[in-house]
């Protein structure tokens, strides 16, 4: 039923390349009903935008005001806590960077849960601890709304340009109602079973990454002490077997690729606590299930050890600098 009082998406949607938001052709912003957006850092930012680009009114809150006035000025209506967005929409997207932070804006003082409408839509993109997400499920259902988690892949790049990839878990009936939100994000959206399954596939996927990203470090690292040159090594790499995404989307070394963290000084992108926050949730869940992952636990302890040495903040491609200051030492 609550998926039946949320609209259609049928919109026909013209992109002109010279300006930053779409136009509308078949129906105007008002007469879709408002999303919720909480949590506006360096993956909600953009993905609240692109909703804005696709015609859907935002209700937007973030615990860091400033963060919030680039939406405003684009037309999203800002409020101050959680409650006061479930008291103006039935459709709620969060972006949260921990557990402890999806807890408070759900079930804390001024939250979600508060003030949520029967039949409201809750889709938790955040990356957090699968059995949060299925406590949180059930906390809802209890209030009368509906729970999914549906964390994403693609980093800062793929929200700005709404090609993230959507891990939805949840009821199998509401997938098609969740699904018309995030398929204005993100260009990939996989329904991947019952509650906290989204969170399991997203685990696994950031424990091969880091895993990845820390070989492709090393690897070039190697290739460079050897007298290669890291521009021809990346390509020999991109041709041949060794190839992955750490090597031909995200390289790591500074000066092979433009546009990418590792050009930048490691600042942006996915920063180094979350990816030990991430594989940190990896080795509880593999400590419960008994499946070794010696690599992952290995990962972690490298990104665990990385933040204490003053990489926290930065992008976890930063594992390569991180190596080659291991060298003098």
């Amino acid at each position: 039923m609550a998926a039946l009082l949320r609209g259609s998406r049928n919109v026909l949607l013209r992109w002109n390349k010279h300006v930053d938001f779409a136009y509308v052709s078949t129906r105007s912003m008002a007469s879709k009903t408002p999303v919720g957006f909480i949590g506006l850092g360096n993956m909600g930012s953009p993905m609240a935008k692109n909703l804005l680009k696709n015609g859907y009114p935002v209700i937007a809150t973030d615990v860091f005001p400033e963060s919030c006035k680039e939406l405003q000025e684009l037309g999203a209506q800002v409020v101050v806590t959680p409650a006061e967005v479930a008291e103006k929409s039935d459709r709620i997207i969060t972006m949260l960077p921990s557990s402890p932070n999806v807890i408070d804006v759900y079930t804390g003082p001024n939250g979600i849960l508060k003030k949520v409408k029967k039949g409201t839509l809750l889709i938790d993109s955040s990356t957090i601890d699968p059995t949060v997400a299925k406590e949180m499920a059930v906390t809802a259902e209890k209030m009368g709304a509906v729970f999914m988690d549906a964390p994403v892949s693609g980093g800062v790049g793929a929200a700005s340009m709404a090609k993230l990839t959507f891990m939805v878990g949840g009821v199998e009936e509401e997938f098609n109602a969740a699904q018309e939100l995030l398929t204005c994000m993100g260009a990939t959206v996989v329904y991947c079973g019952q509650v906290g399954t989204g969170q399991a596939a997203k685990i696994c996927n950031n424990m091969l990454l880091a895993i990845g990203m820390i070989g492709t470090a090393e690897t070039m690292n190697l290739g460079i002490r050897l007298g290669l040159d890291p521009k021809l090594l990346a390509k020999i790499l991109n041709m041949s077997s060794g190839r992955c995404w750490s090597s031909d989307t995200y390289n790591p070394v500074p000066g092979v690729m433009e546009g990418v963290p590792s050009a930048n000084n490691y600042q942006g992108g996915f920063g180094t606590t979350l990816m030990a926050k991430d594989l940190g949730f990896a080795q509880n869940t593999a400590t419960n299930t008994k499946t070794p992952i010696p690599l992952g636990s290995l990962a972690h302890q490298i990104y665990r050890v990385m933040c204490s040495r003053g990489y926290a903040n930065k992008d976890f491609s930063s594992v390569f600098q991180f190596l080659r200051e291991e060298e003098g030492q």
